[in-house]
């Protein structure tokens, strides 16, 4: 019973989280992050209980995506994202931040999904409400001085220059 209890709060403060990321308070688009901007610091833990500081990578270029395992182009997009990833990963630090889901649900994803990266929990939507995130997925690439340089809202397919835009910012 206690089990279940914890799972529905869990599962009520994400979608609360989430609603509060994708009802907009103010005129859509007015408040949304820009390239050029400089990105803001965040403290986090990930799924292999290590703390994670932006701040900490300051000096390398970054990416950070935004997802969660109910978004279907969050899903589509997520082996793509990783493969890309993957070839950068000497020049480009990748962080994937899951918004709203719990610890166990990212788990199970990732076992289903054959991924083994660590993945940023941001159960209670403070990340990505910092970061303005409205829907998912979200793409965002950074240069070495913590500048934004580009900003994807939505999903990654092949057409869309990622590599291109990390070689840009290393």
């Amino acid at each position: 019973m206690l089990t279940i209890l914890i799972g529905v709060a869990a599962l009520l403060t994400g979608a609360w989280a989430i609603y509060q990321n994708v009802s907009p308070s103010e005129p859509q688009g007015s408040n949304a992050i820009e390239a050029g901007a400089e990105a803001p610091e965040f403290t986090a833990v990930n799924s292999a209980g290590e703390e994670v500081r932006l701040s900490d990578y300051r000096g390398k270029a970054v990416m950070i995506n935004f997802w969660a395992s109910w978004c279907t182009p969050c899903v589509r997009e997520m082996p793509l994202v990783h493969q890309i990833a993957e070839a950068h990963q000497d020049d480009v630090v990748t962080l994937f931040v899951n918004v709203g889901e719990s610890k166990g649900t990212i788990r199970e994803f990732m076992d289903k999904q054959q991924f083994d990266f660590p993945v940023i929990i941001d159960v209670t939507g403070k990340i990505s409400s910092l970061y303005r995130i409205t829907g998912l997925p979200a793409t965002m690439v950074m240069d070495r001085e913590g500048e934004f340089r580009h900003i994807l809202l939505g999903e990654l397919t092949e057409d869309i220059p990622l590599q291109q835009w990390l070689e840009e910012s290393i």
